[in-house]
């Protein structure tokens, strides 16, 4: 039996095997937000957070690294074979970083598929070079204009989260308002089969017409949405397996469909709420999940990426300092304040709760109010959950 070393090849070598081999397999080693941004047609995205890298010892397992079980089973039984592995711009394996994404993909399948039948490839250049050559085999990156809403046509006095239109999350997935689900001729125009309402006061204006599934959800602090997550979830996958689009909606578009299309990612992109909470913020400015619903997503989170068949994350109480301190909860809590109450990104809502909790003081000069209150609960968060 022989094996295979990994061969590197050019963006002009890739273009040939993408138009005579039917079964190439281009794997993307990028982030999630840079894959979906802009990515070579075809291709399958594989990220690994640094959480991943710092425990994966240098290799994975193919369920860690490839959510798709028919493409594992396929690679395990050299269904493929070839492998195109690239990351954005790298001009060898040998520049590759010893803990970059490319890097353990390609120890994982050195050990874990057949190479006897398998040719494993690496993109010299990477996507970067790719894309200047070959812009035509690559998607566009998602344009913040939906068809058919000129902003000529906004009525005045609209609330923002009901002007545009649906925007797209993913290519089966979309995220709008109450109001872009009564427009058929938008759905239509975008390809949109099915509809998720998030709520138990919105119409379903087109059952004739559309695949609808209710979710009957209030916009309420005591409201359980974390109950309907799988049940969304197994809805959004039917649709996508059958060739289809679904939008998902609420009253706004703000708070309870957003969460649902963030737990969305989280399941099935295996990103952290982190990552998926800036990727839906960026195409759609508007969204805000209330402050409930944000926990209830954080906890999703590492129930998810704890019990995947990766590898075990560190689960939220090891955030947490020593004893006399803040529990799990109190810490999310004071994330989500901060969250909601500054607008920020999850990223930099852990980093100023993180301040507060390690040093017990907080400059927060343009919130001072905020402030105040944090210190002025403080005594009621010390750990007793």
């Amino acid at each position: 039996m022989v094996l295979m070393e990994t061969l590197e090849i050019g963006s002009r070598g890739l273009v040939e095997l993408l138009m005579t081999d039917n079964n190439l397999v281009v794997l993307d080693c990028r982030s999630f937000l840079a894959f979906n941004t802009s990515h070579i047609r075809g291709s399958h995205n594989v990220y690994c957070n640094s959480i991943i890298k710092r425990r994966a010892k240098g290799t994975l397992t193919l369920e860690a690294m490839l959510p798709e079980s028919s493409m594992r089973a396929g690679l395990r039984s050299g269904r493929y074979p070839r492998l195109v592995v690239l990351e954005e711009r790298s001009l060898s394996t040998a520049t590759l970083s010893h803990d970059s994404t490319a890097r353990l993909v390609l120890n994982t399948l050195q050990l874990q598929i057949d190479l006897s039948t398998t040719q494993i490839c690496f993109l010299k250049g990477g996507y970067e070079t790719f894309l200047s050559l070959f812009p035509e085999l690559c998607t566009e990156p998602p344009s913040c204009q939906q068809p058919g809403t000129t902003p000529t046509l906004i009525a005045r006095g609209t609330p923002l989260y009901d002007q545009g239109g649906p925007v797209e999350i993913l290519p089966s997935l979309y995220l709008g308002s109450a109001l872009h689900s009564s427009r058929k001729e938008t759905l239509e125009s975008l390809g949109i089969t099915a509809v998720l309402n998030v709520s138990s006061s919105c119409p379903n204006c087109f059952e004739g017409d559309f695949q609808y599934k209710s979710l009957p959800v209030e916009d309420s602090h005591m409201a359980d949405i974390s109950a309907c997550f799988q049940e969304a979830i197994d809805f959004i996958d039917a649709v996508k397996d059958q060739g289809g689009k679904v939008l998902v909606h609420c009253q706004a578009g703000i708070s309870r469909s957003a969460t649902i299309c963030l737990a969305y990612l989280i399941r099935t992109q295996r990103v952290r709420l982190e990552e998926a909470f800036d990727f839906v913020k960026r195409r759609r400015e508007v969204i805000s999940p209330n402050v409930s619903f944000m926990g209830q997503l954080l906890q999703f989170e590492t129930e998810v990426l704890r019990n995947s068949d990766a590898i075990a994350f560190k689960p939220l109480h090891s955030l947490t300092p020593s004893a006399g301190t803040f529990s799990a909860q109190s810490f999310i809590i004071i994330i989500i304040i901060i969250i909601v109450t500054e607008g920020l990104t999850v990223a930099a809502g852990k980093a100023l709760a993180t301040q507060w909790r390690d040093s017990g003081a907080l400059s927060w000069p343009q919130r001072e109010h905020v402030t105040c209150w944090l210190e002025r609960e403080k005594r009621h968060l010390v750990a007793t959950v």
